[in-house]
């Protein structure tokens, strides 16, 4: 069963959808086989939405958007699937038909480490102004002042466009990122933690950014993150991956009360809460490594609620309009986990 991301009524309409990912893989070949980064996701997300992805380290979100941008290294083993946007099946492109007319016209990414990916001896203007010159052939001149417009938006001097990056503090090269990303107004940006390594107050002002983005523009946002607090605050959907799978999506509301998959529940337990004080509850045991998963449910070793039918792997259970989760626990007749 395909998980729908991102709506929030029962009047699910395909015309609202931006990005239809059907059974998505990603496998990387290592010398002890094959990593399964990606395994089998199936997600949509909705025009004007934002969708957070969520889960421990090593679980293949971060290799979820390089997929979907097809930014990928050489060591791939298996890269297949089918990623429509507005409807067109870009794993049928070419690689130059889609560097060309998809990846930054139509998808562009912020990456993790904003400082790495900014090229140190070159000025902060023109790598904004680079993906107008190189994706929709604007001239030079055209370009630096579209860039120096998109620095306004995003709360840049605008004398920092002829700043290098070591010049910049960490949230200025953050926005700079930022308006890389945004400068040729595209439908989808990927953002692979936006706030990592930064201070509270600059996350908290990236993220008023992107939630004006959003509403001003109508972007539509896949944000990969840790942080759950910080991610709360633009989220309208979440999915909950484990293990290289998509176990949960639910509408964002909902699901930061009550989560419904065993592991999203004691993910969120994890949590330190603002003005609570309940103390937070570890996961015990370690995520299966992704060179050799389990078979039938992949958190079966740690989940509290195990039972004989987790060794066979669950399907998708639609537990409404809103909310899907990939547990047996979910099944019509099965007592449901209580934390």
């Amino acid at each position: 069963m395909k998980v729908e991301m991102g709506f929030d009524d029962a009047q699910y309409d395909m015309q609202e959808m931006i990005l239809d990912v059907d059974d998505l893989k990603l496998h990387y070949r290592t010398r002890n086989g094959a990593v399964q980064a990606v395994d089998g996701v199936n997600f949509t997300l909705r025009k004007n939405h934002a969708t957070v992805v969520i889960g421990e380290s090593g679980c293949g979100k971060s290799s979820l958007a390089k997929a979907i941008l097809r930014l990928l290294p050489r060591n791939i083993e298996t890269f297949s699937g089918k990623v429509y946007i507005d409807g067109e099946d870009v794993m049928l492109l070419s690689d130059e038909q889609f560097r060309r007319n998809i990846r930054w016209n139509r998808v562009s990414m912020v990456p993790q480490a904003a400082l790495n990916s900014l090229n140190p001896v070159v000025r902060v203007g023109e790598q904004v102004a680079e993906p107008l010159v190189i994706h929709q052939k604007m001239g030079k001149r055209s370009a630096l002042g579209k860039a120096l417009r998109m620095f306004e938006r995003v709360g840049v001097p605008s004398d920092f466009l002829t700043r290098y990056p070591f010049e910049l503090s960490g949230g200025m090269r953050q926005r700079v990122a930022i308006a890389m990303a945004l400068i040729t107004d595209p439908d989808i940006v990927l953002l692979d933690e936006p706030t990592s390594a930064l201070d509270v107050l600059t996350q908290a002002n990236i993220m008023n950014l992107l939630k004006e983005v959003k509403r001003d523009v109508g972007t539509s946002y896949l944000l990969i993150t840790h942080d759950i607090a910080t991610s709360s605050e633009i989220a309208d959907s979440v999915a909950v991956m484990y293990a290289g799978q998509i176990v949960e999506v639910s509408d964002a509301r909902r699901f930061f009360e009550k989560p419904l998959h065993p592991y999203a529940d004691m993910l969120m337990a994890s949590v330190p809460k603002l003005g609570r004080h309940e103390v937070p509850i570890p996961i015990l045991g370690q995520p299966p490594s992704l060179l050799n998963p389990p078979t039938g449910c992949r958190f079966r070793d740690r989940c509290p609620a195990r039972f004989s039918k987790c060794d066979e792997e669950p399907p998708i259970f639609q537990v409404d309009e809103e909310r899907q989760v990939k547990c047996w626990l979910h099944e019509e007749g099965v007592a449901h986990y209580v934390s």
